[in-house]
């Protein structure tokens, strides 16, 4: 397996890996499948943004891929990163996942990122359990926040600080 960024010619597989969690997971809210124009426009969006998206491939194509961005939208937020990385359906399990968050977590620190934030479904424990071996810590639940599948869904929210920073460098 390799992790580099990624490339035009991934953004089909990257819908492909997207749809699938839409369709069939919680690991995101969003009920609209998407298609590689949308994917295009979000990793222009990324890029120009100065954040990064990443993938993970062997010989078979694209495992899996990562990002991060913005947090919230307002200025004092400009230290903190929220991430998100999927797999492919078939791949899940075998470390991928974790491969893809530790390139991220290294990533945010060589920017200078203070604090990157996960937001994860309340019954993917194997995500929250994955957030946790590598240093998250749980800072809040939010019952009932989300809804899909015909039931509420809670939020769990981690964070990992980055640097020992006491105050920011802007």
């Amino acid at each position: 397996m390799h992790i580099r960024d990624a490339e035009i010619t991934d953004l089909e597989t990257i819908a492909e890996i997207y749809n699938d969690a839409v369709i069939h997971t919680t690991a995101i809210w969003n009920e609209t499948v998407v298609d590689v124009d949308d994917r295009a426009v979000w990793l222009a969006e990324r890029l120009r943004a100065g954040f990064p998206v990443i993938v993970a491939s062997d010989e078979t194509g694209v495992l899996g891929y990562a990002s991060f961005g913005h947090w919230r939208a307002f200025d004092g937020y400009r230290h903190t990163v929220e991430h998100s990385v999927y797999v492919r359906g078939d791949q899940r399990g075998r470390g991928i996942g974790k491969a893809l968050m530790i390139e991220l977590i290294a990533r945010a620190r060589a920017r200078g990122t203070h604090v990157m934030v996960a937001a994860v479904e309340s019954g993917n424990l194997g995500s929250i359990v994955l957030h946790e071996r590598l240093g998250f810590v749980e800072t809040g639940r939010l019952p009932q926040v989300g809804a899909k599948f015909g039931r509420w869904l809670d939020l769990t929210l981690l964070q990992l600080t980055l640097d020992d920073s006491s105050a920011p460098g802007d």
